[in-house]
C-alpha cells in the first residue's frame, strides 16, 4: 500500500478500512500485554508488574533447582556447540532450530564452554576460589541466572503481545510528536522504556534487539534506545536506596533518578559514539516501519489503522507461540552462558583486582570540587557499575555520609550499562555495538549524570 497516494488517504478518512473482529484482534491482545508488562502492582508492599508475579512466582517455586538445571542448559549449550562444529551431516546442518542454536563462530563457542565450566565451578564448589565465591561465581549463578532465566521465559512468551497485535504501531503513531524531536526516536521507543521502568531493564533490551531484527529500529535508534531507555525497575530501585539506607527519601530519590535518566537520554545521542551510528536499518529485512501520519488524518485514527494492520498479519497463534518458545531456548542457550562467563569475569575483575580503583582515582578531584563528602571511599562506585550495577550500592553502604550515599544511589541507576547483564545482553544482539563503545557511553552517562545527581542533592534533599 502506498500511504503517500491521496486517493488512499481519503479512503481510510471516508470509511472504515477494517471490520469490528479486525479491530478486536488488535484491542485484545494488546490489553493483556499492557495489563502484564506495563500496569504496576502493588504485592506484599513492592511494586512490580504481572510479568514480575508470574517471574517471582516460579522462582519461588523452583529456586532450589535452578543452579544445577541452568548448570546442565549451559553444559547442553557447550557441548552442543562442539558438536555442531565437528559434525558433517547436512541434514542436521540444514535444520533451521538446531543451527541457530549451536552453530556459532569459534569466540561465542569459547565463551560458552568458559560459561558452563565456571557454573560447573561454582555449583560444585571446585576449582579456584575466586571463580566460585560468593562474590563472583556465587553472584551470577545463584542470584542472576535464575532471575534471567524464569524473566526471560515469560517475557519471550508473552512479548508478542506487545510486539505482534498492533500496540507498538499504535503508540508509536501516537506519541512520535514527542519522542522524536526529544529524543530523535520513533514513538514505539516509549513501550520499551515503560517495559523497562515497571518490570525490568533486560526486558527492554530484549524489546529493543527484538524490534532491531524486525526492521523497525535503524541502527543508530537500536542503540540508543539500548542504552539510554533500558532503565531499571522501580522495584529495584527501592532495592539499592534500601541497601543503601536511604529508603526514607525514595520519592526524592527517585526523582533524581528519573531527572539524570531523562538529561543523559538528551545529551548522549547527540554525541560520538550514538551520534555517529547510520540511520540504516538491519539488512536481512530492510526498513519496516512508517510512522509518519498522512495530512488530513488524525494521530489516532492512523496509528488504529497500522495496529489493526499488523495485528491482521498475524495467522495463527501457533506461529505466535512457536516464535515465543524459540526465543526462550535462544536466550537459554545462548544469552545466559555469556552472562555466566562474562559476568564472573567483571566481578573478579572488581573484587580481586585494583583496577577499577586505580581507574577511579580521577574522579576524587571531581567528586571534591562537587563537594561530595568521603570522596577518596566513594570514587570506585562510580566506575564498578561496569561490572554490575549492584556493585556500586556494596561500595557505598559503608560511607558515612548520607549525601554521598545518595548520589552513589543515583548513579548506579542512571549509568544503566553493566556487563554481569545489559551488557552481555547487547554484545549478543545484532545490534551494532562494541564493548568499548559500551565503556565509553557508560563514561559519558557518568560525566552527565554526575554533576546533575549532585546538584539535586545539595539543592534539594540535604
Amino acid at each position: 500500500m502506498n500511504y503517500g497516494n491521496s486517493k488512499v488517504i481519503d479512503e481510510v478518512q471516508d470509511k472504515s478500512t477494517f471490520t469490528f473482529g479486525q479491530l478486536m484482534k488488535f484491542i485484545v491482545p494488546s490489553l493483556f500485554g499492557v495489563l502484564l508488562f506495563l500496569v504496576p502492582i502493588s504485592v506484599d508492599g513492592k511494586v512490580t508488574i504481572g510479568l514480575g508475579v508470574l517471574a517471582e512466582g516460579l522462582q519461588g517455586a523452583i529456586s532450589a533447582y535452578i543452579p544445577a538445571f541452568m548448570t546442565s542448559v549451559l553444559g547442553l549449550s557447550a557441548i552442543g556447540s562442539l558438536v555442531m562444529k565437528g559434525i558433517k551431516s547436512d541434514r542436521i546442518k540444514g535444520n533451521a532450530v538446531l543451527s541457530n542454536l549451536f552453530d556459532v563462530g569459534v569466540f561465542w563457542i569459547v565463551l560458552r564452554c568458559i560459561g558452563a565450566l565456571f557454573a560447573l565451578f561454582t555449583l560444585m564448589g571446585i576449582g579456584p576460589s575466586f571463580i566460585s565465591s560468593d562474590l563472583t561465581g556465587g553472584v551470577v549463578l545463584f542470584d542472576l541466572i535464575p532471575v534471567l532465566m524464569v524473566w526471560f521465559l515469560f517475557a519471550s512468551l508473552f512479548m508478542p503481545l506487545l510486539l505482534e497485535f498492533g500496540l507498538m504501531d499504535f503508540i508509536g503513531t501516537v506519541v512520535r510528536k514527542v519522542m522524536h524531536p526529544l529524543f530523535k526516536l520513533p514513538g514505539r521507543s516509549s513501550i520499551d522504556a515503560m517495559a523497562s521502568w515497571m518490570g525490568s531493564g533486560t526486558v527492554g533490551v530484549l524489546l529493543t534487539t527484538q524490534q532491531y531484527e524486525a526492521g523497525y529500529y535503524s541502527k543508530r535508534e537500536s542503540a540508543i534506545v539500548a542504552t539510554n531507555f533500558s532503565i531499571a525497575s522501580i522495584a529495584f530501585s527501592l532495592v539499592i536506596a534500601k541497601f543503601l539506607s536511604i529508603d526514607h527519601m525514595f520519592v526524592q530519590f527517585y526523582f533524581s533518578v528519573v531527572v539524570c535518566g531523562i538529561v543523559a537520554a538528551v545529551i548522549c545521542p547527540r554525541i560520538p559514539p550514538l551520534s555517529k551510528k547510520t540511520n540504516t536499518y538491519y539488512e536481512p529485512v530492510g526498513k519496516q516501519i512508517d510512522e509518519e501520519v498522512p495530512s488530513g488524518v488524525s494521530s489516532f485514527r492512523w496509528g488504529v489503522e497500522k495496529a489493526v494492520e499488523k495485528a491482521d498479519s498475524v495467522k495463527s497463534a501457533r506461529s505466535v507461540v512457536q516464535k515465543g518458545l524459540y526465543s526462550v531456548a535462544d536466550i537459554w542457550v545462548g544469552l545466559l552462558p555469556l552472562v555466566m562467563a562474562l559476568g564472573t569475569m567483571a566481578l573478579i575483575i572488581a573484587e580481586f583486582t585494583p583496577i577499577f580503583t586505580f581507574l577511579s582515582y580521577p574522579f576524587i578531584p571531581l567528586l571534591n570540587l562537587l563537594q561530595i563528602p568521603e570522596a577518596s571511599a566513594a570514587a570506585p562506585a562510580m566506575l564498578v557499575g561496569f561490572a554490575d550495577m549492584f556493585l556500586p550500592a556494596v561500595v557505598g553502604s559503608g560511607i558515612e555520609s548520607e549525601l554521598t550515599r545518595f548520589v552513589i544511589g543515583v548513579m548506579s541507576l542512571t549509568q544503566l550499562i553493566y556487563m554481569s547483564e545489559i551488557g552481555v545482553l547487547l554484545i549478543k544482539s545484532k545490534i551494532p555495538i562494541t564493548l568499548l563503545e559500551l565503556f565509553v557511553i557508560f563514561l559519558q552517562r557518568t560525566l552527565v549524570t554526575l554533576p546533575v545527581a549532585a546538584l539535586l542533592a545539595h539543592l534539594l534533599f540535604f
